[in-house]
């Protein structure tokens, strides 16, 4: 399970996972083993784009091509000849554009580039698609006059992960990083109804999607929750507290007897760090918990035992490379 963006910079003040009542996370904690895992390669740009194809198993050489990974999710055709683009809509200060200024800024961005699809994607993201180069319209932080501060964001065209996975690999989440990267790396993708990514995503229809999943045969099942990252580029930290609480209580608390009857591995960590107090993700490694109904022994010399999957409880723990890591699961 990938709770997408929960963990934060170490302070004085708590952090969100600190914060959160997590009864269900905090059982498994004390039965399993904590290790501090590094999911942003050095170099790279800290985003799920980064730090999910390193969790399922490959690490990035460069900055993930987003545009590819954004087409992918969402099924838009990309002909022969033709690139990808992820677009964002900022308004002023750099905050993300309303409904009312994405609209507006992708028929502006219709008439400029005619030769180009613009596709809308969900809350301020846009997709353009045709033959490159990108259009001049749209550089980075191009102002583009739809309303008063208005920008465009292009995403700069990059690697596209690798077909590694097969079908015995299943992700569960909304359209966006998660999904569109394992498309691409030729895992099964499941979108139950209700998955918006947001704050407000139907978190049961995940846990059945998860349950069929197992009950199919599913080597590996992986379970993407946005919410707490969406809550922190908000800046709302009560928000991210309450998504953290409540993958806690509608995904983790119905998997474990699944994964108890199955005698596989319930395994919980974020993709990256995102700080509600400056809605900016991080690179620093983020805490990992590993529970076996098998036993409680550590995965490796360096994991730790606690009663908390934080931050702090892994903070003088060896940081742990994604393929290492991968290598001690096994």
């Amino acid at each position: 399970m990938i709770l997408d963006g929960a963990s934060e910079p170490l302070g004085e003040e708590p952090t969100s996972l600190e914060s959160a009542r997590t009864p269900a996370l905090d059982a498994l904690a004390r039965g399993g083993a904590l290790s501090r895992l590094r999911t942003v390669a050095p170099g790279l740009p800290a985003g799920s784009e980064t730090a999910i194809p390193a969790l399922l198993g490959w690490t990035p050489t460069g900055p993930v091509d987003r545009g590819a990974v954004e087409a992918a999710a969402h099924g838009v055709p990309v002909g022969s000849g033709e690139r990808a683009w992820r677009v964002d809509v900022l308004a002023a200060g750099g905050a993300r554009a309303d409904a009312a200024g994405t609209s507006a800024a992708a028929e502006r961005l219709r008439a400029l580039a005619p030769r180009h699809r613009v596709h809308r994607l969900v809350g301020h993201r846009l997709l353009l698609v045709g033959p490159p180069p990108l259009p001049d319209v749209c550089p980075f932080g191009f102002r583009i006059g739809t309303q008063k501060g208005t920008a465009l964001r292009a995403w700069p065209e990059g690697v596209v992960p690798p077909r590694v996975l097969d079908l015995r690999t299943v992700v569960v989440g909304a359209r966006g990083a998660a999904t569109g990267v394992a498309r691409l790396m030729g895992a099964r993708v499941v979108v139950p109804p209700g998955a918006t990514g947001g704050v407000d995503t139907a978190l049961d229809a995940k846990a059945h999607a998860a349950l069929d999943a197992i009950a199919g045969g599913a080597a590996r099942v992986v379970i993407h929750v946005g919410a707490p990252d969406e809550a922190a580029h908000a800046r709302e930290r009560a928000a991210k507290v309450a998504a953290i609480e409540r993958a806690d209580r509608e995904l983790i608390a119905p998997l474990v007897e699944a994964v108890r009857q199955a005698g596989a591995t319930l395994r919980v960590c974020p993709d990256h760090g995102c700080d509600p107090r400056t809605g900016l993700h991080d690179d620093a490694p983020v805490p990992c918990l590993d529970w076996s109904p098998a036993g409680a022994a550590p995965l490796d010399a360096r994991a730790s035992r606690s009663a908390r999957l934080t931050e702090r409880a892994v903070a003088a723990l060896p940081v742990a490379e994604p393929r290492e890591w991968e290598t001690a699961a096994a």
